[in-house]
């Protein structure tokens, strides 16, 4: 039997992929938010967690659909100042430019003056699972559509690899994209790679040797450990019960 493995606190991965030494939060201006859907929380190569602990002006919510953003905030919010990462589909995607970062209209075509769009942003909004997942989160919160939507076309391939597919060449994790639209609003590269580093200290130790766990031991194989077996007899006929009934003392109680 082995005990189950430990779970840190703060990363919330298990405990030999912690990736705690990595994290170094940074001062972002442009607000994150990440919507997760219930079933990536269980997912060990998920990333919404590291964007809260490197970002800290991030949250993360949980569940599959709220009512508004201004929900999620706790404050007014104007959409127009607030951008969602949604793909859309292969077709929609064939009718984006190239552009690193497209602002399109909810039919995937291309918006006119995108980048004074992405200068005016506040906020972005991150869709958190798998492509069918996201797809759920997109239908059941109709008010994104109130958002001004965007589309990556990143110059890189996701760092999951083999470790974690894609559906998509455009599909990269969450902290990926957060990581590529933060540094190429502030123009600065340097963002970019800043907020890989926990991610990739986590494939790292994903390819490592996973540690055994510790197996535990039954209470009667830890009683018997370091006996010989005449010891080991000897403790059975002393730890041996005797029948209530051929006990002198017990007979007596019984009588009185």
């Amino acid at each position: 039997m082995s005990a189950p493995a430990p779970f840190c606190a703060t990363c919330h991965k298990p405990s030999h992929l912690c990736i705690c030494e990595a994290v170094e939060a940074l001062d972002n201006s442009v607000f994150v938010v990440v919507l997760q859907h219930p079933q990536e929380k269980r997912e060990t190569l998920s990333t919404a967690q590291l964007v809260k602990l490197q970002l800290k002006n991030s949250l993360i919510r949980i569940g599959l659909s709220w009512p508004s953003l201004k929900r999620i905030l706790g404050r007014e919010v104007d959409y127009k100042k607030w951008g969602v990462l949604y793909l859309g589909t292969a077709k929609q995607g064939e009718q984006t430019p190239e552009d690193e970062i497209a602002v399109v209209d909810r039919n995937g075509r291309p918006v006119h003056g995108g980048d004074a769009i992405l200068a005016n942003l506040e906020g972005i909004i991150l869709l958190d699972g798998t492509w069918s997942q996201a797809k759920a989160l997109w239908w059941r919160n109709p008010w994104l559509l109130k958002c001004q939507r965007l589309i990556l076309h990143p110059h890189f391939r996701s760092l999951y690899g083999e470790a974690r597919r894609e559906p998509r060449k455009e599909s990269v994790s969450t902290l990926e994209a957060a990581a590529f639209v933060l540094a190429y609003m502030d123009d600065d590269p340097e963002v970019f790679h800043h907020l890989m580093q926990p991610f990739q200290l986590l494939l790292k130790k994903m390819r490592q040797p996973r540690p055994r766990p510790q197996r535990i031991q039954p209470a009667t194989e830890q009683a018997g450990a370091g006996q010989t077996e005449e010891q080991a007899a000897e403790t059975a006929v002393v730890d041996t019960p005797i029948p209530v009934a051929d006990t002198p003392a017990a007979v007596d109680k019984t009588a009185e």
